[in-house]
């Protein structure tokens, strides 16, 4: 099946203070259906890595919710918070609905890819 591979920008949040932005930095949201049909990554600058269940993201982005290492929850219309946390501390970023949905969507679609001479 397809890897799905998507680029985004995302705002760092400090832990301080939620509303102070740090800057956009590069994030790669992936999903391998091979790999685990149920779960997302999303990688950060510097190596930094979360799997979780894609159903995580697709509820986190209508209400809060979390598992483990992993946090998400809408803001406002536009933009969802995703909270990672490590045994570094804990990394906050905010990113655009619209990215992830678009995301999703292209996850269920490479799902729903029957690879050829399977029928």
């Amino acid at each position: 099946m397809p890897v799905v591979e998507q680029y985004a920008r995302a705002h760092i949040l400090t832990d301080d203070d939620m509303q102070d932005d740090l800057g956009a930095v590069p994030v790669v949201l992936r999903y391998d259906a091979d790999a685990d049909p149920r779960s997302v990554r999303v990688g950060l600058p510097g190596g930094r890595e979360w799997t979780f269940p894609r159903a995580l993201l697709e509820q986190g982005l209508r209400v809060p919710t979390g598992t483990g290492e992993v946090r998400v929850w809408p803001c406002g219309r536009v933009q969802a918070v995703v909270e990672f946390h490590s045994s570094q501390g804990v990394s906050v970023v905010q990113l655009e609905m619209k990215t992830l949905i678009r995301f999703l969507r292209r996850t269920y679609m490479a799902a729903a890819v029957e690879p050829v001479g399977h029928r």
